[in-house]
């Protein structure tokens, strides 16, 4: 986990996950493995393949480049994502009224899986692993509280069925598992 800097327009000083959008060429982009069938079909409940695809490849190329880790290889100056390492772990919709939206997927993966040294690009400051419990105690947004709590669910097996989707009603948060 990372902090963002206390100047930034959406979210400033909390501490977040690495991510970011997703590219035009994520899609197509080469990887040394696909997404497990699984995470394929739990991505597309709610949109296409290639879609699908392409937010697998730009959460471990938002990895890369906010941490140095890589999820995968380095072929040449080339990432190639290694996405049967992921596993989907949540999904989650800003409020409509937010003047920043966001429409945010979360994946899991065995840091086993992740080479290369943890170094900040700059984008999050005091980047570090942080244990789950330590960082339910950091300054989180509630979606990062509940997802923190999925993935202590999921590493203890005691998780619940489906991928939780986090979204609000009437500025209510709400929770519900496809």
């Amino acid at each position: 986990m990372g902090r963002r800097e206390p100047l930034d327009r959406f979210m400033p000083d909390v501490y977040v996950f690495p991510g970011g959008r997703v590219d035009p060429t994520d899609a197509t982009h080469p990887a040394v493995s696909e997404l497990r069938p699984d995470v394929a079909a739990g991505l597309q409940q709610a949109t296409g393949a290639a879609r699908a695809r392409a937010i697998g490849v730009a959460a471990i190329r938002e990895t890369f480049e906010e941490t140095g880790l890589v999820v995968g290889q380095r072929e040449g100056g080339s990432l190639l994502p290694g996405l049967g390492h992921l596993e989907y772990l949540a999904r989650a919709i800003t409020p409509a009224g937010n003047p920043i939206r966001y429409h945010a997927r979360f994946f899991l993966a065995d840091a086993t899986q992740a080479s290369g040294t943890l170094r900040s690009n700059g984008e999050l400051l005091d980047l570090a692993w942080v244990p789950i419990p330590r960082a339910l105690e950091l300054d989180i947004i509630d979606v990062t509280q509940v997802v923190l709590r999925e993935a202590a669910a999921r590493l203890a097996g005691i998780a619940a069925p489906g991928v939780p989707l986090i979204h609000y009603h009437r500025g209510a948060q709400r929770i519900r598992r496809a």
